[in-house]
């Protein structure tokens, strides 16, 4: 009996992903988006208003939900933490992934497992705290996944942003102090499939097996396209005085033991 798998935010970069390995592995894949239809995102449904996410989950009647929408703008509360509390309220009774990220965290303690607290220190990682917190208080039984810089596929935002400061379309620079463990995001769209169909409770860390800074992540994706690394600008939050997560890596031994899916690093998954 073939199932079918609500993938909020299909339009984006992940839920595309999702919606195309969902289709693949024998799921029926329904995608959601908010601003403009795409192949992978037929529904409408603005996670900012409860009515509506109650009306798509119930005339789409999923077998599970993959939710990965969140704000357009980083800072939207509103999508990002409220959205997630719709989701799950709505969804209640369904199989639940929620998508949650590493920027709920400082990086003061640098090393993260699935037992750590949020800590954040700007507002979107606050939105992805609460919205972990809704989730988990409304559906004890949801797999929240912790995840990091998601790219791979060329399509990535770093991956864009890599290209444009080499190009001159963009201002700006890639931070050498900023530390994360990329994932990519074939790895995690099989992993969030694989927890979909399964019955794992609460957190798990879903990231790449390197740890590496954000210009360092730059210089790979440089040198898979062909591109001259040494055309990317650098610079350091501690230089700037910019208040963001610093040295943030997510620890993967429960993922590894809970999932089928090889979780590959940067070095490997960028390589030319």
């Amino acid at each position: 009996m073939t199932r079918r798998l609500l993938v909020t935010g299909g339009s984006g970069s992940l839920g595309r992903r999702v919606f195309a390995r969902a289709a693949a592995s024998g799921w029926e894949p329904v995608g959601t988006y908010v601003a403009a239809p795409a192949p992978t995102a037929g529904v409408r449904m603005d996670i900012r208003d409860p009515d509506a996410v109650r009306r798509v989950i119930a005339q789409v009647r999923p077998d599970a939900i993959v939710h990965t929408a969140a704000g357009r703008d980083r800072g939207d509360w509103p999508a990002t933490a409220d959205g997630a509390a719709h989701v799950a309220m709505a969804a209640r009774g369904i199989r639940l992934v929620h998508v949650s990220s590493d920027a709920i965290f400082s990086g003061r303690e640098v090393h993260y497992g699935e037992a750590a607290l949020p800590d954040p220190v700007y507002r979107y990682g606050a939105a992805k705290a609460a919205a972990e917190t809704a989730v988990r208080a409304i559906d004890p039984s949801a797999a929240v996944v912790r995840t990091s810089l998601i790219l791979g596929d060329g399509n990535g935002a770093h991956e864009i942003l890599t290209r444009d400061l080499i190009a001159g379309r963009a201002t700006g620079a890639l931070f050498t102090d900023e530390v994360r463990t990329p994932v990519h995001v074939d790895d995690l769209a099989d992993a969030l499939l694989e927890l979909a169909g399964g019955d794992h409770a609460g957190v798990l860390n879903v990231a790449g097996a390197d740890a590496v800074s954000r210009y360092e992540l730059g210089v790979l994706v440089a040198r898979r396209d062909g591109l001259d690394p040494e055309r990317i600008p650098s610079t350091s939050l501690a230089a700037l005085g910019v208040r963001r997560p610093g040295d943030v890596r997510l620890d993967i031994d429960l993922a590894k033991q809970r999932l089928n899916v090889r979780l590959r690093g940067a070095h490997e998954f960028l390589a030319r």
